[in-house]
């Protein structure tokens, strides 16, 4: 199975080592990091933690497409305004058998016309963001709408990966690899979703990471 992560400056680290750490565990997959550019690729830290060892020339058809989060104010996301990389994730979503992003990478899925009419889910700051491309975001973990899956805000990668290797493997099999993880997350605060956190944290939780942009 061919799987193709796609990455670019500033991706969020976890948005990308979470669904892999999950679904290279799939029998027989094959993982491709690919990129604009080959080379390393520094993360949302400024820290040079991934290689993309293709460019998006060299990559035709994927079996999965994973995309990860790009920051969500609209003229702070170039990325999500490339043709180039629009162009390609259209030419690759149709040989797909899932195409996938996490935490705000449905805004690329959205702008490249693939989220029109769709449910959808990412982080919670691109609610606002996504009907502007035809979608009805949902507070939901992960969406399945056909083959496209969209999961909420980084974390939640795992556990969109998790789920495809259950529909790709069976439960019994994704469960093997949750227990070899000893993925049992018990966070110490209960307010890792805007569902559940006071109105006052959300709104300096968005005055932090503004200021910080």
């Amino acid at each position: 199975m061919k799987m193709v992560f796609f990455l670019h400056e500033g991706v969020t680290s976890l948005d990308i080592i979470g669904p892999y750490q999950m679904l290279s565990a799939i029998p027989h997959a094959k993982v491709q990091f690919a990129a604009k550019t080959k080379g390393i690729i520094q993360d949302d830290m400024g820290f040079p933690t991934m290689h993309a060892a293709f460019s998006l020339n060299e990559i035709e058809s994927a079996d999965l497409l994973l995309l990860p989060g790009i920051r969500t104010k609209m003229n702070a996301a170039p990325v999500h305004k490339d043709t180039e990389v629009l162009d390609w994730i259209r030419a690759v979503h149709e040989t797909t058998r899932w195409t996938t992003s996490v935490c705000g990478g449905s805004i690329l899925l959205g702008a490249a016309g693939l989220l029109n009419g769709l449910k959808a889910t990412g982080h919670w700051s691109t609610f606002d963001i996504l009907p502007r491309f035809g979608a009805s975001p949902t507070a939901e973990r992960v969406v399945r709408e056909g083959k496209i899956v969209t999961s909420a805000g980084v974390s939640a990668g795992i556990d969109m990966g998790l789920q495809i290797v259950a529909w790709e493997c069976g439960d019994d099999y994704a469960k093997m690899v949750q227990l070899a993880t000893e993925y049992d997350p018990k966070p110490p605060f209960d307010c890792g979703s805007p569902l559940k956190a006071p109105a006052s944290l959300i709104e300096q939780t968005k005055l932090h990471f503004a200021a910080s942009n």
